[in-house]
């Protein structure tokens, strides 16, 4: 083992000096667990060089995005920190089952080589060779992982793993509360952090954080009681795609639109879904803080044009009035208001749960702020027993799970079929001026109140 090319605080010395076989760690957000991890993998390696063999290593991220800035920010950081020259390169992998992952890889002197990849069954158990699984309480199907991996790394393998808690329901919480000798475990909350010298200012970050669940868990590592969130991590995780959210992906199919309503204090969030077959892909997520009602019009007056919206649900609660009556001018029967109430809250809740159980959603992968949001979602008992709906207020108040239920909403029903073509994208300019009735490229647009605006008929 040789000495570390970078500087390191106290916990994360401790971390990289530590060469137990089994090795976890339980470390606060934002306190360079990968950075540190990815340290010694490279330090490992120059060891491999120096004594003319090869240490060859994986990293199974929470997806390819992840995987790619272990390498970058990582080992290839790292690598040049030690003068250690190495060769990568990204290509397409094929796991025994036959299925393809891109991968990212760098090799070293004397062949020492470590792969990143996105974590699954099959790219754990494709690799005979030292592992780190980065963020293990994040990644689908921790538990059908972790069978494929283990009898592979059994043959005297290395294994490392990392995470902040994420709930109760994965693998990374049995490891991590098991009563034996087996593992090395380290717990860097960020109080040891700032401790050993991390430079952060904990009040600061626990006022701007401005939620106390959160807070526990990612910076005190607290395991919060997973039975009384709506939805649970591992059952956001599982319908988490890397393709979804994005609106250049959409393929022309009929769209579901979730529309709830905040202006001063909570989010105005838009949620399109797309339907592909029985499920729905989210393909498009506008969030607007303390916009005018005119700005929020304009973005769903975009979202309109942009999709065939065979229904929109939009929160008509308070201020939500007359954003559903100027809607349903504009857009006539496809509108639909919906009071937030106890009834109608339990019912689109139940029925979101129900898509997401049963797999029939596709929502961002990796979107820390939306699963955050739609696990804070807890179903409580009324002084009369009869259950509510409550989320902890913060910078918002879990306005994207509504959204995202409404337009579940939107498309739980018999849905009428309109037989039109998308206007593609326009400027947003193009909504204010009421003298532009044509663009650049010949489209026409109704006036207000004439029906499907920018639609050819």
């Amino acid at each position: 083992m040789t000495g570390p090319a970078v500087p390191l605080y106290g916990y994360q010395r401790r971390w990289f000096l530590d060469r137990s076989r089994f090795k976890a760690g339980m470390f606060a957000r934002q306190t360079g667990k990968t950075f540190t991890t990815t340290l010694e993998i490279v330090d490992r390696c120059v060891e491999a060089a120096t004594q003319a063999r090869r240490e060859p290593w994986v990293i199974l991220s929470r997806g390819a995005r992840q995987a790619a800035e272990a390498m970058n920010e990582g080992i290839k950081l790292h690598a040049k920190a030690y003068a250690m020259g190495f060769e990568a390169e990204e290509y397409d992998w094929e796991s025994p089952d036959g299925f393809v992952y891109r991968a990212q890889e760098v090799t070293f002197p004397h062949g020492s080589k470590v792969t990143a990849l996105p974590a699954n069954p099959d790219t754990a158990r494709g690799f005979s060779r030292n592992v780190f699984l980065d963020e293990f309480a994040i990644h689908k199907d921790s538990r059908e992982i972790w069978g494929a991996l283990f009898p592979v790394i059994s043959k005297g393998w290395d294994l490392r793993v990392t995470s902040t808690p994420k709930g109760k329901g994965n693998k990374f919480y049995e490891i991590m509360t098991a009563d034996d000798t087996t593992w090395s475990r380290h717990i860097v909350d960020i109080y040891q952090a700032v401790r050993d010298g991390l430079p952060r200012d904990i009040d600061q970050l626990r006022a701007g954080m401005a939620d106390e669940d959160l807070w526990s868990q990612e910076f005190e590592l607290k395991w919060l009681d997973e039975a009384s969130a709506w939805l649970s991590y591992e059952l956001i995780m599982s319908c988490e795609e890397a393709t979804a959210g994005e609106p250049d992906a959409y393929q022309g199919g009929v769209c579901f639109v979730g529309r709830d309503i905040g202006r001063r204090n909570d989010l105005h969030v838009i949620w399109v879904w797309e339907q592909i077959g029985d499920v729905l892909w989210e393909r498009e997520r506008i969030e607007q803080k303390r916009a005018s009602f005119a700005d929020m019009d304009a973005a769903f007056d975009e979202v309109m044009l942009r999709y065939r919206v065979g229904r929109a649900c939009i929160d008509q609660t308070g201020m939500g009035e007359k954003v559903v009556e100027d809607a349903q001018r504009r857009y006539g029967s496809r509108i639909e208001g919906v009071l937030f109430t106890g009834p109608s809250k339990l019912v689109m809740a139940t029925r979101g749960k129900d898509f997401f159980e049963g797999r029939r959603v596709r929502i961002s992968e990796g979107d820390a702020k939306l699963r955050a949001d739609l696990h804070k979602l807890r179903r409580v008992a009324s002084a009369t027993g009869a259950p509510r709906f409550v989320a902890e207020r913060d910078d918002d108040h879990a306005d994207r799970t509504w959204a995202a239920f409404l337009g579940i909403h939107a498309a739980d029903g018999t849905i009428p079929v309109y037989g039109y073509e998308p206007a593609g994208r326009r400027d947003r300019d193009d909504f204010n001026d009421p003298d532009d009735d044509d663009d650049e490229r010949g489209w026409w647009r109704p006036p207000l109140g004439a029906g499907i605006r920018g639609a050819r008929w």
